[in-house]
């Protein structure tokens, strides 16, 4: 097979293939014209790193290796790589500069690391592809091998391919060189066909290749598209793939080019959800993160984000205007005009509008925080309900209790937080305060008002009440000269009647 001009998701089937020996994920390079102080790879899009994108689609070749280039800020991506990936080799270019000294020292290492040379296929991506699929490189890997190529490059067909390095064919489909954007004449810029960077190399042509790869050209860098020229003079078989989905090979060098990437992963991310029962009423203001999980038949309403380890249940309604991160959220469940992070919220369960759950808070079955509610750190019981205007945080709620409109837990002292439990069938009246720590017995009530600064027994009411005292006249007394004052007088001031005289002309 020398030429495929289309998606090469029809390539040779998988199970021919040998898994890769190694897969290389370039990433050192410095990313200045991000503008920012983070390391180009290490924005995010769709709820991970462009880095975390490209360990996955490396992983999922499943190679024996898998090494990381780094150089700038080294120790912070290094960090980051570690994390996502506690197997990857980290490897540090030199001073060299160039894609094809970042390879020959991740091949220096991989070879010392295993203390023999590899054999088999390597294959070098990016870290700042983040559209990059398993499964493209696994058709590759597939391709490289079954037509036992040298080298195979991905390559796409670009309307504008200013700035890529363009692909010289043979006549017979095969790949002569390839000629960076700097290097290339007026012909061929021409060439529509670009090199996406992204390799499979047979290890024993590659290794041998970059020793020939010089510094002689417009950048003074050591290009690893040399290799292809190398490898072909040498005899090898050099051939590209096409890939039909451009989107897949686009880095993001700037942040434009990230939120362009960002806005196609989340086209992609919401349309894949539709197709597996998922309803989205306006796919243009919802955004998923790649880590999120949906079940059939959730629904979610316009301007919904879905973020982290986010799971929402079968029959579950989010939305409109709910930005959800690491929450879960069960079965049949109603959340709208929501801000939470670090929550649960049990099956049958509702929240909203205008709620705010912080980490920790779990809401039991059938439960409910209604309107203008901030909770934090809360186990809230089955049935239990905190509808509206309060603050519930460092504390325990039994099953069904309601807590009255206005209820705060005063779980701060100024130094040290405390907690508040509250027993199941409570019943407590408008503006409670409960000052922890103190504890309310089941079946407990309490008045309105009520500031709770001790224990109350199950079933016992608890009261704070002092006698009400009107001070007549205070307000002309104080404040003489207010328009409350003016308003008193007048309620207070028999209505007297003026006559007016009419006078005729």
């Amino acid at each position: 097979m020398s030429n495929h001009d289309g998606s090469i998701a029809a390539a040779h089937p998988q199970e021919a293939q040998a898994a890769p020996a190694a897969v290389i994920v370039l990433a050192a390079g410095a990313g200045t014209r991000m503008k920012s102080r983070t390391p180009k790879i290490l924005h995010a899009i769709g709820g991970l790193s462009m880095v975390g994108h490209a360990l996955h689609a490396a992983r999922g070749v499943n190679p024996r290796e898998l090494a990381v280039v780094v150089r700038h800020e080294r120790d912070r991506v290094a960090e980051h790589v570690a994390v996502l990936d506690a197997d990857a080799v980290l490897v540090d270019q030199d001073d060299v500069p160039g894609t094809g000294r970042a390879v020959q020292v991740a091949l220096e290492a991989l070879d010392a690391r295993a203390q023999e040379q590899l054999t088999g296929t390597i294959v070098v991506t990016y870290g700042d592809v983040p559209l990059l699929t398993p499964e493209t490189l696994t058709e590759l890997v597939a391709v490289h091998q079954g037509d036992g190529n040298a080298v195979s490059v991905l390559t796409a067909v670009l309307d504008d391919p200013t700035g890529y390095g363009r692909i010289q064919r043979h006549d017979d489909g095969t790949v002569v060189a390839i000629v960076e954007h700097k290097d290339a004449s007026p012909q061929q810029h021409a060439i529509r066909e670009v090199n996406s960077g992204i390799y499979a190399f047979d290890a024993a042509v590659l290794r041998d290749a970059l020793t020939h790869v010089d510094t002689a050209n417009a950048q003074g860098e050591m290009y690893l598209t040399d290799v292809v020229a190398i490898a072909r003079a040498g005899g090898g078989r050099v051939a590209a793939v096409v890939l039909a989905d451009r989107w897949q090979v686009e880095g993001a060098n700037d942040r434009v080019q990230l939120s362009a990437l960002g806005a196609e992963l989340n086209r992609r991310v919401v349309e894949g959800w539709m197709r597996a029962g998922v309803t989205v009423v306006d796919p243009a203001t919802t955004w998923i993160d790649s880590t999120v999980v949906l079940e059939e038949d959730v629904t979610l309403l316009p301007n919904t984000q879905l973020h982290g380890g986010t799971r929402i249940a079968r029959d579950a309604v989010v939305g409109p205007d709910t930005t959800l991160t690491d929450v879960a959220v069960g079965e049949a469940a109603h959340v709208v005009r929501t801000h939470g992070s670090g929550s649960r919220i049990g099956a049958g369960a509702s929240v909203g509008p205008f709620t705010y759950l912080r980490p920790g808070t779990v809401l039991g079955e059938e439960g409910k925080i209604g309107a203008f509610y901030e909770t934090k750190n809360v186990t809230i019981g089955r049935g239990s309900k905190l509808s509206h205007l309060g603050y519930a945080g460092d504390a325990e709620i039994g099953e069904y209790t309601n807590i009255g409109c206005g209820n705060i837990t005063a779980n701060y002292d100024g130094v040290n937080k405390h907690r508040t439990t509250i027993g199941s069938h409570v019943r407590t009246s408008s503006n409670t305060v409960f000052v922890a720590p103190v504890a309310v017995g089941d079946g407990a009530y309490t008045g309105a008002g009520a500031i709770v600064r001790q224990d109350v027994p199950a079933g016992s009411l608890a009261l704070s009440v002092a006698p009400q005292r009107n001070i007549d006249g205070w307000v002309a007394e104080k404040r003489p000269d207010s328009a409350a004052a003016a308003a008193a007088t007048r309620s207070t001031t028999p209505e007297s009647t003026t006559t007016e005289e009419s006078t005729h002309a």
